[in-house]
């Protein structure tokens, strides 16, 4: 038996390593065959993948001239082409640089096929030229309702001050030092409208007002998807704000002098607090009555409908921030402050409600 072990471990050894060479050989076959077969794919297709990019790199350099007729008519399939190559690319043995080349390409050929055809300047003279103002003209009934809660909040600020001023204290937020208290004098509360354009606590409580109605108007319209109530409140309480400041103003006779200091900014500023409470109702109004739509589906619609309104509702923030900080600052009179302020009131509602396209 001990004789005859050196003879079977040698053919044991002979036979594995006969089986290692062979799956060896048919390892380096397999790589082989796919390497094969992965250049086969590649030197089949490349001449379409670089067709299509240099079709890609004229259209992005603007000389869309220069590309043919033909090259425009293949460039959909060029592009469907390259998409599908690029699933069955991932599968194969192509390289990370081929791969990343490929992926980068079909990106940049989406959107020579299927992106916005019109840059930011055309888009803007579309959205300025009359696509803002019908947008705002589709709210509809939500314009009325948001107006009336904001009237609502006016009157319930100037009822509960004049109440109990001590609701003043709870409605306005609170400031160190600031004259703007119930029982302050004429002559504190007339030195807060006139005079003091060099003075920081005006400039504080103007940046104050500004954030302030910008927060308001963001919430308002983010918040409808809850069935418009939180815009409804939001619209409510800041609104109490400028009811108890008329109250206070009004009661040492400065009332026309209130409105002419807040009317600069506060017309184009209020505007765009309306547009985004009824914006942000629109939205409700579409959730809690779907009508034959899912409430997603509702609320998705509303959303794209309101998408233009608060994108001018951004612009109109910014056009009272500069009529905040400088036109205010620089007229020192409530004719002049009540000529503009009338002036953008005018000016909104002639763009939004007497202004139209042509067609519409």
């Amino acid at each position: 038996m001990s004789a005859e072990t050196p003879g079977f471990a040698a053919a044991l050894s002979q036979r594995v390593s006969g089986w290692l060479g062979r799956s060896t050989a048919q390892a380096v076959a397999a790589t082989e065959q796919a390497a094969l077969r992965s250049d086969r794919f590649r030197l089949e297709r490349e001449g379409e993948w670089r067709r299509l990019e240099a079709i890609v790199m004229r259209i992005e350099a603007g000389r869309l001239r220069a590309v043919s007729d033909d090259d425009l008519l293949a460039l959909p399939v060029l592009y469907r082409n390259l998409a599908s190559s690029l699933s069955v690319a991932r599968e194969t043995s192509l390289d990370r640089a081929t791969l990343a080349w490929l992926e980068a390409l079909v990106q940049r050929a989406w959107f020579i096929v299927y992106g916005p055809r019109d840059g930011l300047r055309s888009w803007l003279g579309r959205f300025l030229g009359g696509g803002w103002s019908a947008a705002v003209r589709a709210l509809g009934v939500d314009l009325g309702i948001a107006l009336a809660i904001m009237v609502t909040g006016t009157v319930v600020g100037w009822l509960m001050v004049a109440s109990d001023p001590d609701w003043f204290y709870a409605i306005m937020p609170g400031s160190g030092g600031d004259v703007r208290v119930p029982g302050a004098s004429r002559a504190a509360l007339y030195g807060t409208l006139f005079g003091n354009q060099d003075q920081s606590g005006l400039g504080v409580f103007a940046a104050f007002l500004f954030s302030n109605n910008a927060q308001v108007s963001i919430l308002a319209y983010a918040l409808g998807f809850a069935f418009g109530v939180p815009s409804i409140l939001l619209l409510i309480h800041n609104t109490t704000v400028l009811g108890a400041l008329l109250w206070l103003y009004h009661g040492q006779g400065l009332t026309w002098e209130l409105i002419g200091w807040l009317s600069v900014h506060g017309t184009t500023e209020l505007f765009a607090i309306l547009l985004a409470g009824a914006s942000g109702i629109h939205i409700g109004r579409a959730m809690a009555f779907p009508g034959q739509m899912a409430v997603l589906d509702a609320a998705a619609a509303a959303g794209r409908r309101t998408a233009l309104v608060m994108a001018g509702v951004v612009l109109m923030l910014i056009a009272a921030g500069l009529l905040e900080g400088f036109a205010r600052q620089l007229v020192d009179s409530t004719g002049g402050r009540l000529a503009i302020g009338g002036f953008m009131l005018a000016f909104w509602c002639a763009y939004f409600f007497g202004w139209r396209r042509e067609g519409e």
